[in-house]
């Protein structure tokens, strides 16, 4: 009895892993998705939490980043070196301190929001992945590939997007069983030297989503490390 036991996990494995091979980069990313966000919780995401970037030969960078997408409200106030800034979004209203300090009161129709508006994108897309591979203008490549990144094998996924979107590539690296995101990196068009690649570790779950709690960013070119984005949950 034991020998058959045996044999029918391995079959299991065995059937599991052959069709993981056969997801497209779409289903791919849905399974990744139904991972992180299990109960479908982004779309209504509200949350605060605070990262800590740590940089060679810099003093650590505090920022305390608040979403709230149905209010499509932003808000990060950062500290480092003893000085504290903030940017912040609410609709089409933009509030931000300049170098000197002051608070300068705009929209995001002006050129001076500009900064804001990127903050604001930049935060709420690696926060929000992998579920912002579902926004409007990102083109899923149908193929999977199986690579090995510093020593794991992974199930990886290459993004492109509709110009008028960006031009990096992008390539997303799923875990092979449980389907979650460990590993992303781009590329400035198709030339691989170009970019960074950053490795994920550990997870807080901040409103219902499984969110990586370190992200470690390195060159693709030569492995040169930039820093570490860590995670506290307010």
């Amino acid at each position: 009895m034991k020998n058959y036991t045996l044999i029918a996990v391995l079959f299991c494995c065995a059937f599991a892993k052959a069709y993981s091979q056969q997801l497209s980069g779409p289903e791919l990313v849905a399974k990744s998705i139904a991972y992180h966000d299990p109960n479908s919780n982004w779309e209504t995401f509200m949350g605060e939490f605070t990262l800590v970037l740590d940089m060679p030969d810099k003093p650590d960078r505090k920022s305390v980043i608040t979403l709230d997408l149905p209010r499509e409200y932003f808000n990060v106030t950062t500290t480092q070196d003893g000085k504290t800034s903030f940017r912040e979004l609410l609709g089409t209203a933009c509030k931000y301190t300049n170098e000197a300090g002051e608070v300068v009161t705009s929209t995001t129709a002006d050129e001076d929001c500009e900064r804001t508006v990127m903050f604001r994108n930049y935060y709420s897309y690696l926060y929000g992945l992998p579920m912002k591979l579902t926004d409007k203008g990102t083109i899923i490549e149908k193929d999977v590939k199986k690579h090995t990144f510093k020593g794991k094998e992974y199930l990886v996924a290459r993004v492109r997007y509709d110009k008028n979107v960006g031009t990096d590539v992008w390539q997303f690296y799923f875990d092979p069983e449980t389907y979650a995101m460990e590993v992303y990196q781009f590329f400035k068009g198709d030339d691989e030297t170009t970019g960074e690649y950053i490795l994920l570790t550990d997870l807080a779950t901040i409103g219902g989503i499984k969110m990586p709690k370190d992200r470690a960013w390195y060159y693709n070119k030569n492995d040169g490390y930039l820093g570490t984005d860590k995670i506290k949950v307010n």
